[in-house]
């Protein structure tokens, strides 16, 4: 559970919570949502609050599509598809709740037509912070040191390690490769990314885990690939402890 609300938690760090328990409510006291329309200090507090909680998650939400589905493509493109899902995210939103807001004070809400430019708006705010944000992100860590050993066309992903001789079976998603190396060396050349070992001649990377099967009372962890990788008694309490097993 923590593990999924941990980016949202990220997302809401300090600096942005104390902000807005500042911001808002000087919003709130200095503007009215729209002109030649009046509410009370309450109802404008009530609504730049929905506001902000509008722009916050419409803003989480559209940089988490953009990130997973448009990671490859170029700054421009990513920057456009973010404006664009604020937008249909956002204009919305922010027609119903002042419409909410509104006809609840039993006041007029004003047409979609006149809420949109508000959230375009928004829409071109939220973009320039997110290109202020992206410049000031480190760059993504480095493939692990053993992707230097595979062909150079190779853009799989490691499943497993398994010792061979004196040779270390590299099994991925694109097929296996035999490199010359020790196997804890092999190992050593997969940071960072996490894995285990299950039996003294297998490694295997935690994301590759699909499931666990049972068999003459012996365990084993099948991976993505489709491979069943035996766990020996010497690493079965780690893989339990840990949640692997």
């Amino acid at each position: 559970m923590m593990s999924k609300l941990s980016p949202i938690i990220s997302f809401c760090s300090l600096q942005r919570v104390v902000a807005g328990l500042v911001f808002i409510p000087l919003l709130a006291y200095s503007f009215a949502p729209f002109r030649d329309m009046t509410l009370s200090f309450s109802q404008r507090l009530l609504f730049w609050t929905g506001v902000m909680l509008l722009a916050l998650t419409a803003t989480w939400t559209a940089g988490k599509l953009v990130r997973e589905r448009l990671c490859r493509s170029g700054l421009l493109v990513r920057d456009l598809v973010f404006a664009l899902l604020i937008l249909m995210l956002f204009a919305p939103s922010l027609w119903l709740l002042t419409w909410t807001v509104f006809t609840l004070n039993g006041l007029m809400a004003p047409g979609l037509l006149v809420v949109v430019p508000y959230g375009v708006l928004f829409a071109t705010g939220l973009l320039l912070v997110r290109q202020r944000e992206d410049t000031a992100m480190p760059e993504e860590p480095q493939k692990p040191r053993l992707y230097t050993r595979l062909p150079d066309t190779f853009q799989g992903q490691v499943c497993r390690l398994t010792v061979r001789d004196h040779c270390v079976d590299v099994v991925t998603t694109e097929g296996t490769f035999t490199i010359r190396s020790r196997f804890t060396d092999a190992i050593a050349e997969m940071e960072p990314v996490p894995g285990h070992c299950t039996h003294r001649s297998h490694w295997i990377v935690d994301a590759a885990i699909v499931g666990v099967d049972k068999e003459g009372g012996k365990s084993f962890l099948r991976l993505s690939n489709g491979d069943q990788v035996p766990v020996s008694r010497k690493y079965k309490q780690q893989l339990v402890k840990d949640g692997l097993l």
